[in-house]
This record gives C-alpha cells, structure tokens and sequence, in this order.
C-alpha cells in the first residue's frame, strides 16, 4: 500500500466459537459450529430460531460496572476485544504517545437492543421514562468513541458504518491512517449485536436467514446446494494495526502484513450484489494493485460466504473473474459456516481468520458443504481444515447497499 508499512500485532474477538484466541482458532480448525438455538428471546413466533450467541462474554471484567447500563451490548462487545487485542499486541498504553493512537471501530447496526427498549418504555410509560442515556447507548459511533475514553487515545477517531463490510473498512481505513503518517497505532474493527427481537423479525420478514431450525449447526452453509440463508452471529472483532517501524521499536511480536485494500461500490441494489460480483471482483482487483500481487500469488481467501443462494453465486463469479485459472487451485473457506454471521464485526473476525492462517499454516474449513452447487465449484476446503503454507490472503467483505471491501494480508518477512 505505501513505503510505510502496516502490520498487525494484536488480536481480541468475541464470538460464538469463543472469546479467547486458542478457545476460537481450535473451534474453527476443528469444525465445530457456533450456532444453536437462540436464548436471548422467546422465539415462538420467529421463522428463524437459530443464532450464534457469544455465550462466554463477561464485559464486568473489562469494565466498570456503572458503566454496564450506560452501554448497549454492542459497545461493550466492542471494549472487551479492544482491551484483548491491546494485552494481545503486549501494547503498554502508559509507554506510547497516546496522541498517536487511534481507535475506528465501527458497527453496522449500532444500539439495536436499546433502540427496541427504549421504544418499549415510550409506549408504555411515556417519553419522560425514556433513559437520558438511550441516544449515546444507540449511536453507532460509541463503541469507537468509549474505547478511546476507556483507553485514552487520543488519534484518529471516529466509526465506519456499511453494513457487513464495516470492520474490514475499519481496518483498511486503520491502516491509511498510518500510511498517511497520521497515527502510529490505530485500534481498529467492528462489533453487532443484532439478535434481538427487531433485528431478527427485520431479517426474517426479508427471507434472508436460514430456517434450518431443526438442525442449528447444520443451518450455516456457505455454497452448499442447498444453503437457505445466513444465520445470525454476535460478537466483535479487534485488530492492533501498527506502523512496522513502531512495532520494531517496543519489539512486538507481528502476525501479519497489511498489503493492500480495496474498496468499492455496487451502485445497483439496496441489499443485493451486483450481478455476476462486478463490484467485488473490482475491489479485489483494487487490493491486488495496491498490494503489488499477481491473482496467482494469493494462498487463500477468506470468503464474504453468506450462506445465502444468490450471494454465494455472485461470490464465486467474482472470484473467477479476478484470479482466472488460479481460481481453482486458490483455497477458499466461509468461516461464517461455523460462526454464523456477524454483520459488521464479521471483517474483523475474519482478518483475524487470516492472520492466525498464516501463522499456524492452516486453513480453516467451510463445513457443511455436503451438496455441490454447479455455481459454486471451486476449492471450498470443505468440512475439514487443510494443513498448507499460507502466505497471502485475501478477505472479503461484502455489505447491503453495495459496499465492498477486501484486504491483503500477507507474511511479514
């Protein structure tokens, strides 16, 4: 991307697999799904009963407790992989120039639960009932903005919001940021936390979910013939996103190169893609030029792979288009088979996916690819993980409205 470079040096997650690193990484490679039946509401009345709930998730040890009514759940996802992703990079925030660190940590939704409560207590007991909190809990730039008053940095800061391309753009605008020598460290990733009565009557009302409530761990799959929709996930990703220089200098340890960026626009439907991808493969393109990498270079892609039929075609079109004949032998997986999908976190999750790839040489399945779909024919990795040198990857990340966004991760050498 520039003569500055950009690395990674430190990982924090809250998922359905886990919030804990090994705990994640050992779930994917393994196969284990995620996805069971919903808790958090009484689904009785819902087409799709399934989700991926971060069910380990104790934001009482990352923050005050005061500060648990004062934040949607979405934002306190996003804390607790921040402060992970900080103790992950070894980053001491009392020996840096906190005016060099940022934080862009963006949510495609925002506050849902707080805006469904909150209307709640309007209609019931009038707007003087309302929570003098509810607009700062809601908003969808909190996250960012606590995270920076919770830690003290004081760079660059502010949210991305694009749907299900938020924290891949959170990343690649991270690591611009530094190429423009604007800050040294940016914090940088995306939180959801969606499942909730409104967001799931929202999805289903749209037949966009899978109703494989009979089978939760089965429900999730990623060009499979049969796939039926996505299923939801919460949780948040968090990427420590460092000029190479000033992590040399405190000598961190690095999981991986930032090398390129792409983004791009569909200009053509508010929720579904391009035809045949034109607007992902650009983006792909886009990141391949500015990481200065031939199509045939890249070891493995971290698909967008919804579960849903018509984007999983257009995936794959996209695919084929950019890299050629190397799309057949370039490996590919949806880890959001086995995570469900995490809506604006889910770029970060998956970054993480690729930069853990690399450093433990293996690539993480799509499981429940059981029926081969003629418009999906490619390499999948299905059902079990593959052990392999991964050196380059590229993860996609693919919103409502036409945003698409893909990164460049490649072995820091």
């Amino acid at each position: 991307m520039s003569e500055r470079k950009v690395v990674i040096t430190g990982l924090g997650l809250v998922t359905p697999l886990g919030s804990e690193l090994k705990m994640f990484w050992d779930g994917l490679v393994a196969g284990r799904s995620g996805i069971h039946a919903v808790t958090r509401f009484d689904t009785a009345k819902f087409d799709c009963k399934i989700g991926g709930e971060a069910k380990d998730f104790k934001p009482e040890d990352f923050m005050p407790v005061k500060d648990l009514r004062r934040t949607d759940r979405y934002t306190q996802f996003a804390v607790v992989a921040a402060k992970k992703a900080v103790t992950d990079a070894g980053l001491d925030l009392d020996n840096v120039n906190l005016d060099r660190v940022g934080a862009i940590i963006g949510s495609g939704i925002g506050g849902m639960e707080t805006i469904e409560q909150q209307v709640g207590v309007l209609l019931q007991k009038g707007p003087s009932r309302v929570s003098p909190f509810m607009i700062p809990m809601l908003i969808a730039n909190m996250a960012s903005g606590y995270v920076s008053m919770l830690l003290g940095v004081k760079g660059p800061n502010f949210a991305v919001v694009s749907a299900c391309a938020t924290a891949t753009h959170a990343i690649g605008e991270a690591a611009r940021a530094i190429i423009h020598n604007d800050a040294d460290v940016m914090i940088a990733g995306g939180s959801e936390a969606a499942i909730t009565p409104i967001g799931y009557a929202g999805f289903c009302s749209m037949r966009a979910m899978s109703t494989r409530n009979d089978a939760p761990a089965k429900a999730s799959r990623p060009f499979d013939a049969e796939r039926d929709g996505f299923v939801m996930g919460e949780g948040a990703g968090v990427c420590i996103v460092e000029s190479l220089d000033h992590a040399r200098r405190r000598h961190a340890r690095i999981y991986c190169e930032v090398a390129g960026y792409g983004i791009t626009g569909d200009a053509y439907h508010m929720s579904a893609p391009a035809p045949e991808g034109e607007g992902a493969a650009r983006s792909m393109s886009m990141a391949l030029g500015h990481a200065r990498l031939n199509p045939d270079q890249i070891d493995y892609i971290n698909a967008h792979g919804t579960s849903t039929p018509v984007g999983d075609k257009c995936e794959t079109q996209a695919v084929k288009k950019v890299f050629g004949e190397h799309a057949r032998k370039v490996a590919i997986s949806s880890t959001k088979s086995m995570t469900g999908h995490l809506l604006g976190a889910a770029g970060a999750v998956e970054t993480a996916v690729c930069a853990l790839a690399i450093q433990n040489g293996v690539v993480p399945p799509t499981i429940n690819y059981e029926h081969p779909d003629p418009d999906c024919d490619l390499d999948y990795v299905p059902n079990q993980a593959r052990q392999m040198k991964v050196a380059t990857c590229v993860n996609n990340s693919l919103g409502f409205g036409g945003h698409n966004a893909t990164l460049i991760i490649k072995k820091h050498e």
